[in-house]
């Protein structure tokens, strides 16, 4: 790094690093030199207002700075007359305190002021005043000058014995804010002088320095010998290493009790329980002179605003303040209360977003404000809005979504289509305006910059979609713009822009979208297309949509989907479908992995088809397949229910000989021994059951392993109960075995049955 470069960046952070800048000016100048310009220019009348803005006692500060620093770099020499006046007199504090503003703010930012040194002598003149705090702010802007223009005088006013002591002792502190060796050797000299103030001084500024003094004068020569041969460079780069240090430590000092009060702050804002009080504490708050307590009010508004319990009084009690921080001279106030513009919907924001769109400069903060300007424009056109805009600023923020539009970024881009579609959505606009801005979007569209860019083409269908919706009051012209564009999107390779192209065709047509999408997206490669297609199917899907859909049963995350799909078309179908699909449906290998309660579930409503279109055959087969289903999954009262009604309507013996089995098994499982024995009773009456009968063998399971908390002894009273034909030897040997087997019933003194 050069020594003019090393020089220039410690003069920024000497005087960025002043913390104590006087702002009451006072006492009388003592002018040790000054030289008069020659008077060869006129006051013009833009000259004449500049000069009362500085000179006027209704100015406020900060006009009076930025009224001198324009006259600073005027080429008018009345210009530089009147600041050379204005230090010279003694009468208002703050007008010699604005000439000394604008000149530190010259030399902070490096801007050229032809002519500097002619400020030499009055600004010294300030300097050596008997009012300090003005003293300091002229020794401030000396920094303006090179050493080699001030040291001459400096020394002088230092030394000279009649001037006050306040005066030399600022001085010295304007050698202290030089970043130049030489005015630490003169300091390191002064450290002798006879005048002990002044020593002391000396010592105390060179350990602000991190100069020793030495304990002698001996040790202090050897220490301006090091600094000679040191040079300037060495110097401005320990001095710089040092600066950088004193700046770290005073932020993380100054983060350590930020974090501290707003910690603080935020506990006395959260023990507020009443929701007005909670928005007039956040309504103050955000006019703080503090940006950092700004900021925590704008996040604290965020909070209330999203989270869990937002608070209904915000907007009365906030909003007028928060549009003027739109204007903020902080650019993260400016970026963070656009964004919490986007979502108060209720303030009413558009006219200043929109001026301060125009005026702003910093790229980001651009963004959030064109983001929030179209959100308010579009809440404000809601057919039920109580907020009102003129017409006019949704027509300038359509100009400034054209700009963001074929922005040079994406994000850009992204959000000039975003608000297009969200404006062009409602109704203002006639065919024909609105005609250019759908025009523009198919232009940009096709742009073959966006080639290489898949993200960004889906983005600009996504919003093509939106505006082809039914809710889109311009639908009719979008969907015979943009049509064709959704149907040749439908073959790139990046899924968002597939994506965006079948919402685009659904939008338009669901049953057409449907009936085109079938053929090949069912099993697409992205997950979110196949899914709007079950949804689809869903809501206008007919019989032609329960193959593709049966294949998805049991699969993946959407199974659950494709089988509401389906129930809601077999909810519209006839009998004769369900008929066909029955057996395919519940078989074990029939292609369909559904579950045992889906089956019983789609048995059901073909079974009140079958009854409402009286299919006696497809009801039987209904019944028989659900019956089973029961039975498998143990709900036995259901079983029992349609073994019951098929064990009545069965027209043979055989047809009711085969139910039986089930429907005894049913009954003993839900304890109905009654039931199971009547059963038995019929059966018996009709043949004698041999050992290898179904229903035998039905009972001996029973009897060998009853059901938990069953007792096989109410059974077997039950069973020794029936009145059977003489001529059933098979059953009265199977009687007598279970006796011998279990003996519960002979034990309890029953006699044996029929004799035996």
């Amino acid at each position: 790094m050069s020594t003019k470069r090393l020089f220039l960046v410690v003069s920024a952070l000497v005087i960025g690093c002043q913390c104590r800048i006087i702002e009451n000016l006072g006492g009388d100048s003592i002018i040790l030199a000054a030289q008069e310009p020659p008077k060869t220019a006129e006051l013009d009348p833009q000259l004449e207002l500049t000069r009362d803005a500085l000179l006027d006692k209704g100015s406020s500060d900060q006009m009076r700075v930025n009224a001198a620093a324009v006259m600073l770099l005027s080429d008018n020499l009345l210009a530089r007359e009147i600041l050379l006046d204005a230090l010279k007199q003694t009468e208002t504090d703050a007008v010699r305190k604005a000439v000394c503003k604008a000149l530190i703010r010259a030399g902070t930012v490096q801007q050229t002021v032809s002519g500097v040194d002619d400020f030499i002598g009055p600004l010294l003149g300030v300097l050596a005043a008997d009012n300090s705090a003005t003293a300091r702010l002229s020794a401030e802007a000396t920094l303006i000058f090179d050493y080699d223009m001030i040291s001459e005088p400096l020394d002088k006013l230092i030394n000279d014995s009649s001037v006050p002591l306040n005066a030399r002792l600022t001085a010295m502190y304007a050698l202290e804010l030089h970043p130049d060796v030489r005015a630490a050797i003169t300091l390191l000299r002064l450290v002798d002088n006879p005048q002990k103030e002044l020593a002391v001084k000396a010592e105390e500024t060179l350990l602000t320095l991190g100069i020793s003094s030495g304990a002698d004068a001996k040790a202090r020569r050897q220490t301006i010998r090091d600094l000679v041969s040191g040079g300037q460079t060495a110097f401005l780069k320990k001095r710089l290493i040092r600066k950088e240090a004193q700046i770290r430590t005073a932020r993380a000092e100054l983060t350590v009790w930020q974090d501290r009060y707003l910690l603080a702050l935020g506990e006395v804002y959260t023990a507020i329980s009443d929701d007005a009080e909670r928005a007039k504490f956040l309504a103050g708050y955000l006019s703080s002179p503090e940006a950092v307590v700004r900021l925590w009010a704008l996040d604290k508004i965020r909070q209330d605003r999203v989270g869990t319990r937002p608070n209904p009084k915000l907007p009365a009690e906030v909003g007028p303040v928060l549009v003027n921080l739109v204007s903020d001279q902080d650019r993260n106030i400016r970026l963070k209360t656009a964004g919490v513009l986007s979502f108060m919907t209720e303030v009413d924001s558009a006219q200043q977003l929109l001026v301060q769109l125009e005026a702003e400069q910093d790229d980001q903060v651009k963004f959030e404000l064109f983001s929030a300007l179209g959100r308010a424009c579009y809440i404000a056109f809601l057919p039920n809005s109580t907020m009102k805009i003129a017409p006019e600023i949704r027509k300038q923020t359509l100009e400034w979504s054209l700009k963001y539009l074929f922005g040079e970024t994406a994000a850009k881009v992204q959000k000039g289509a975003e608000v297009i579609r969200m404006l062009l959505e409602q109704d203002g606009l006639t065919d024909a305006e609105a005609n250019r801005y759908l025009d523009m979007l198919a232009k940009r569209y096709g742009d073959p910059k966006n080639d290489s860019d898949g993200a960004l083409r889906g983005e600009l269908l996504i919003a093509m979609s939106g505006l082809c919706a039914p809710q889109s009051v311009h639908r009719t012209q979008s969907r015979r713009l943009f049509t064709a564009l959704f149907e040749a999107a439908l073959t790139d390779k990046t899924d968002l822009v597939r994506e965006a192209a079948v919402d685009g065709l659904i939008n338009i047509d669901k049953a057409d979208a449907l009936r085109q999408l079938r053929k090949e997206f069912v099993n697409d490669s992205s997950a979110i297309i196949r899914k709007k297609l079950i949804g689809l199917a869903a809501e206008v899907g007919g019989n032609e949509d329960l193959p593709w859909l049966a294949g998805k049963i049991g699969m993946n995350s959407e199974s659950e989907p494709a089988w509401q799909a389906m129930l809601k078309i077999f909810g519209g179908a006839d009998a004769t479908v369900l008929g066909d699909w029955v057996g395919t449906f519940v078989a074990e290998n029939g292609g369909i992995q559904a579950s045992d309660s889906q089956r019983i579930t789609f048995l059901e409503i073909a079974e009140r088809k079958a009854v409402a279109e009286n299919k006696p055959t497809m009801l039987k087969n209904v019944r028989e397949k659900v019956a089973q289903l029961y039975m498998k999954t143990a709900q036995f009262d259901r079983a029992a229910d349609y073994l019951g009604r098929l064990y009545e309507s069965a027209a043979t013996l055989d047809a009711k000989r085969a139910i039986l089995p089930d429907l005894l098994h049913a009954y003993l499982r839900l304890s109905k021994v009654d039931l199971a024995a009547k059963l038995v009773e019929n059966c018996l009456l009709r043949q004698d059951l041999d050992p290898n009968d179904a229903v035998v063998r039905s009972l001996d399971d029973y009897l060998t392993k009853p059901p938990a908390g069953a007792d096989p002894n109410v059974l077997f009273d039950a069973l020794t109960k029936i009145k059977t034909p003489e001529a059933r030897p098979l059953w009265r040997d199977r009687l007598r075995e279970w006796i011998l087997r279990f003996g519960k019933a002979r034990a309890s003194g029953k006699a044996e049955p029929g004799g035996v």
